[in-house]
């Protein structure tokens, strides 16, 4: 599990992103809730995740919501797995060096997933991969959107329960 857990305040944090310039939670929650993904590029799980996270994306991102990466690799590595999982969503980097907002978040680890509310409270927690979890931020995004989830999974397609991260 991830220390945060749900009902706890998110820690604000500012990183820069990989699309150039920086990222501030404060100003993100301003817009709606947030999903957070924090992830490395080798990690197997991740790689697995992150093109349905980009689903998740693709359905409610228009929507004042906002879906955020947060890398804990360099810009050049991280740039090069978006471009190989299809990832448009924006991504920060959390300094390899440090983990300061990673560590600021309890990781354990990944990739770790929140959901916050737009008053900053988390309301999903989840480490690794999830489908439930995947589904209830879809949901909690779909309901913000006031509209119905777009269906995730494609008719055929084989989606694991869970996979430790």
């Amino acid at each position: 599990m991830a220390a945060l857990n749900a009902g706890v305040l998110a820690p604000d944090f500012t990183l820069p992103t990989v699309q150039g310039g920086q990222v501030s939670l404060r100003e993100a929650l301003a817009k709606g809730p947030v999903v957070l993904v924090f992830f490395k590029v080798s990690c197997p799980v991740c790689q697995y995740a992150l093109p349905f996270l980009e689903r998740v994306f693709q359905s409610n991102g228009a929507a004042n919501v906002t879906v955020l990466g947060i890398s804990q690799d360099k810009a050049r590595d991280t740039k090069d797995f978006m471009r190989e999982y299809g990832v448009t969503f924006p991504v920060a980097l959390d300094d390899p060096a440090k983990y300061a907002v990673s560590n600021a978040y309890g990781l354990t680890n990944v990739p770790t997933i929140f959901y916050l509310a737009p008053s900053g409270a988390i309301e999903v927690s989840s480490v690794g991969w999830s489908k439930a979890d995947v589904e209830a931020i879809h949901q909690k995004l779909a309901e913000h959107r006031e509209q119905p989830p777009a269906p995730l999974w494609r008719k055929g397609e084989d989606i694991q329960d869970f996979r430790a991260g």
